[in-house]
């Protein structure tokens, strides 16, 4: 499937996406993309952001692909179940945080376990960074099998945000569009 042909929703993680993010600069230079807002960036509830995930994708009138940070990543795991009958044909997955292990993540986060392991209803891919400070490789790893998501490590790239030096992200637009190349219009 081509870029133009579907609706791009992005979909941060805690906190919004900060200025520059790759997230941002995405929205902007695709015309067919959009930024899914959460009610709220800093203390987010899982149900509140599942629905909005799952509203949005069935409020599309085109083929959706999901494009999700750090903690939308698990939102969007948890609002999977509800996406097998909709316009969704898959999911670019970004630094999943590890929010059950993991002792450095945000407190608020913890609403969001536990992390769901059952399979993705569409094809996916999840980056992950070998330093990333809030997921080992190994369990991003255990993430994207239990998924059913293509893999790829980025190296030693954090966050995969604006802090660890990703603003245009380069590198990952060209990861997205290999996944858009085995989806479906």
């Amino acid at each position: 499937m081509k870029i133009s042909e579907a609706d791009i929703l992005i979909l941060p993680g805690l906190g919004g996406s900060s200025p520059g993010h790759w997230q941002l600069r995405w929205a902007e230079r695709m015309a067919n993309a959009g930024i899914v807002e959460q009610a709220d960036w800093d203390e987010p509830e899982l149900d509140d952001w599942a629905d909005t995930i799952e509203q949005a994708v069935r409020l599309a009138t085109r083929p959706v692909v999901l494009v999700a940070h750090s903690l939308a990543v698990i939102a969007l795991a948890h609002a999977a179940p509800r996406l097998a009958d909709t316009n969704a044909r898959g999911a670019f997955l970004v630094a999943a945080p590890d929010i059950e292990l993991h002792p450095d993540v945000p407190e608020a986060t913890t609403a969001f376990r536990p992390i769901p392991r059952n399979p993705l209803p569409f094809p996916s891919m999840l980056v992950a960074s070998t330093n990333d400070p809030y997921c080992s490789v190994d369990r991003a790893v255990e993430f994207s099998t239990c998924w059913g998501s293509d893999f790829h490590q980025a190296g030693d790239a954090g966050h995969i945000n604006v802090e660890s030096g990703h603003g245009p992200w380069p590198e990952g637009l060209l990861m997205f569009t290999r996944l858009m190349q085995r989806l479906r219009p």
